[in-house]
């Protein structure tokens, strides 16, 4: 039985994530063969593949604009007790000035991909037999590749996994072995079909939006909000068509699928990185997956109280 954990894009949700990843690994005791991600997913695998759990959310729960960054295309102001995220066009400007391709660079993110994914880790997860895979999206070739680390040297995967996290134009475009690559989101935002190719017979893919639209977008107030509003209407496309494909792969190859959404909207903007909320999102992704788990122990032993009926906790997104 080899089973598989698919983590989708989703920038900064990607702490919610990893609160339901822990509570996969350590409460339900799973242990995975095979880690594929997509942009922020691809971030988390390496610490999964080796259980630094609490590594990674100390990670994922203290990082900021400045830790992705190097040169900032949002703005973040707080009006009225509300955050309000604008476009910050010197920055922008600058970016143009000294020619470069994107609105805004991520370079930050690649020091801190390197910092936090050592050679020692690498070869520990290659020691280990796990396989843990990338996905990135060739805009040279049109194609969406998927970078494992068996076929690749550290700082290769290092790289891959950056620009599996690139959301041009709004981050770095790599330039790599004569090809652009972008966000692996652009054309598989949720990788299943890729898990049961690789030969997954039990796949948990944890899916950072909700299962049923629950907003609708606000007009379009300028060029950088519409070509948000674009990328968003795409993204949520790729998304839909990613989990239909998988879905019908997994009946096909009798492969058990289980999907984790986000309950409820947890940003309009992923892009920006507040930890507070990165906190919030983390210890809500484990009470989630928790409250997940025991509804569906609940179906199957109907007899059987789950600790909230038990103790009657309330929960809060």
């Amino acid at each position: 039985m080899k089973k598989a954990l698919v983590i989708s894009g989703g920038g900064s949700k990607g702490a919610f994530a990893g609160g339901v990843a822990q509570y996969l690994m350590q409460q339900e005791q799973k242990d995975y063969d095979l880690f594929l991600g997509t942009s922020t997913g691809s971030l988390m695998i390496s610490h999964l593949a080796l259980h630094r759990l609490e590594a990674l959310k100390e990670l994922y729960t203290n990082v900021n604009q400045r830790s992705i960054f190097s040169n900032d295309p949002f703005s973040v102001r707080h009006v009225n007790g509300q955050k309000v995220v604008t476009i910050n066009h010197l920055n922008t400007l600058w970016n143009f000035l000294n020619g470069r391709k994107t609105f805004g660079e991520s370079k930050n993110l690649r020091k801190l991909i390197k910092k936090n994914i050592t050679i020692e880790m690498y070869e520990q997860i290659l020691d280990s037999d796990k396989e843990l895979v990338v996905t990135v999206s060739n805009l040279t070739t049109n194609h969406i590749e998927y970078k494992s680390n068996k076929e690749c040297s550290h700082d290769d995967f290092c790289d891959w996994i950056w620009g599996s996290c690139n959301y041009v134009p709004f981050m770095s475009l790599l330039e790599k072995n004569h090809c652009q690559y972008a966000d692996g989101g652009f054309g598989s935002l949720v990788p299943i079909r890729e898990a049961i190719i690789r030969g997954a017979n039990e796949i948990d893919a944890i899916i950072l939006e909700t299962e049923i639209p629950l907003m609708n977008r606000l007009p379009a107030k300028n060029p950088f909000s519409l070509l948000f509003d674009v990328f968003g209407f795409m993204l949520t496309h790729v998304e839909r068509h990613n989990i239909t494909i998988g879905k019908l792969a997994a009946n096909n190859k009798d492969v058990q699928l289980n999907l984790y959404y986000t309950p409820t909207v947890l940003t309009t903007n992923s892009l920006v990185f507040d930890k507070k909320l990165m906190r919030k999102w983390w210890n809500s992704g484990f009470e989630y997956a928790k409250t997940k788990n025991e509804e569906l122990m609940s179906e199957f032993r109907p007899d059987i109280l789950t600790d909230k009926e038990m103790d009657e906790s309330e929960f809060i997104f």
